[in-house]
């Protein structure tokens, strides 16, 4: 979806609908973001700004309705606050909007019924500017044994460089309060570190152990969610790892896993409420299983490609995964 905005805000350089701009002691002045007409919509009374009507009732409900039937599938309006709450009418167009287009709109953080109602509406996806997202952590689960790959598939050659640096890329930045790799391997644990990662070295047999030892070493950063990560999934994309934290930052009581179709897939989110079972999972089980328990507590995040949720387990399918990619890169690229 954002990737759809970008490309259009790129092509047209603007997206239809509205923006304001104070004068600081004087006014507020509304603009049509394609025609560029302005209107006063605010005017300084010495105290405070005070609510035109006329700015309101005349270009701002028309640039609204304008953008309602403009061939764009997003609008703008920057910004919603105090002004906006003492017209109706405009706000009746707002939510005619809402209904007719992908809206991104601007929200003052102040406790008003029309900006209350607007955070409220289920269709509403709220991204808070001064707290993007919610502490996560992030295991990077790395203790498998390689059998079917015939050896430890982290350390061999994806694109030039060993397979685990593709996770260790995607999961590094502010998206996540803090990340551990859990692994039985010396080898990517001294790979790890030298990328100035913090990994975990074990010895116990089974998938609790790992999902168990990850959360305990993050534990004490104070997360509210915990991202489980396979190490092997070469073609994840980083906007996929992102869509999972920032919905959980919307509903951070609930399981959040990627998709493709109806198939679910890794990693998997878990809100602070799962920890105590995570701790205490099943011998041999993962975070999988308290998906399938709560199965109404999963939100399931669509991606575009179904290679994304593919691990790879023979030095054929590793291969396979990197011809994939470069292909990926030159669509991109659209060469």
């Amino acid at each position: 979806m954002l990737q759809m905005l970008l490309k259009e805000i790129a092509e047209t350089g603007t997206l239809p609908g509205i923006s304001t701009h104070a004068e600081p002691g004087k006014q507020v002045v509304l603009r049509e973001n394609d025609s560029k007409k302005q209107a006063v919509i605010g005017a300084w009374n010495g105290e405070r700004m005070e609510p035109v009507m006329d700015g309101f009732l005349g270009l701002g409900i028309s640039a609204l309705k304008r953008a309602g039937a403009s061939d764009s599938r997003w609008c703008l309006i920057d910004e919603l606050g105090f002004l906006e709450s003492g017209c109706l009418a405009f706000q009746d167009t707002v939510f005619e909007l809402l209904g007719k287009k992908r809206v991104i709109a601007v929200l003052r953080k102040q406790d008003l019924p029309f900006l209350n109602t607007l955070r409220s509406r289920s269709d509403v996806f709220l991204y808070d500017l001064d707290a993007p997202v919610l502490p996560v952590g992030c295991v990077i689960m790395a203790s498998g044994l390689g059998r079917r790959f015939g050896g430890n598939k982290l350390l061999a050659d994806f694109a030039g460089r060993p397979l685990i640096r593709q996770i260790l890329d995607l999961t590094e930045g502010p998206f996540f309060a803090g990340r551990v790799v859990v692994t039985r391997h010396e080898a990517v644990a001294d790979l790890c570190k030298s990328c100035g990662v913090s990994v975990l070295v074990h010895d116990f047999p089974d998938r609790n152990d790992t999902v168990r030892l990850g959360l305990e070493a993050l534990r004490n950063q104070e997360i509210r969610g915990c991202m489980f990560c396979p190490a092997d999934q070469p073609l994840i994309a980083r906007q996929t790892l992102e869509s999972l934290v920032l919905s959980f930052s919307h509903e951070p009581d609930r399981i959040f896993r990627p998709c493709f179709g109806e198939t679910p897939g890794s990693p998997v989110l878990f809100g602070q409420n799962f920890f105590q079972e995570l701790l205490g999972l099943p011998s041999g089980k993962g975070g999988s299983f308290l998906a399938k328990k709560y199965p109404g507590q999963v939100q399931k995040i669509p991606v575009r490609e179904p290679y994304e949720l593919w691990d790879a387990d023979t030095p054929e399918e590793l291969q396979r995964f990197e011809t994939l990619k470069r292909f990926c890169v030159l669509r991109e690229q659209n060469i």
